[in-house]
């Protein structure tokens, strides 16, 4: 696990959970839910992406769509 670092932005209050198959939530299969408002502006409800396993954790990689709201984000959060 890399830590903190001078590129990374830590996204506060961010929600992990593993998720069980649950009728209630209708959730099927077990998985991964991270939960943020900053993620749904950057990757879309319904919109697919790559993710795989890094030491101590996952690396989510973002569509070039994805990229662009992203850094339209941090410009309007820097000016």
């Amino acid at each position: 696990m890399s830590g903190p670092a001078e590129s990374k932005i830590e996204l506060k209050n961010a929600r992990a959970y593993l998720h069980l198959p649950d009728e209630a939530t209708r959730s099927k299969i077990l998985h991964i839910d991270i939960e943020h408002p900053l993620i749904n502006e950057i990757i879309k409800p319904k919109e697919a992406t790559y993710a795989a396993g890094k030491y101590g954790g996952v690396f989510i990689g973002l569509k070039k769509e994805m990229i662009e709201r992203a850094n339209k984000i941090l410009k309007e959060k820097t000016d």
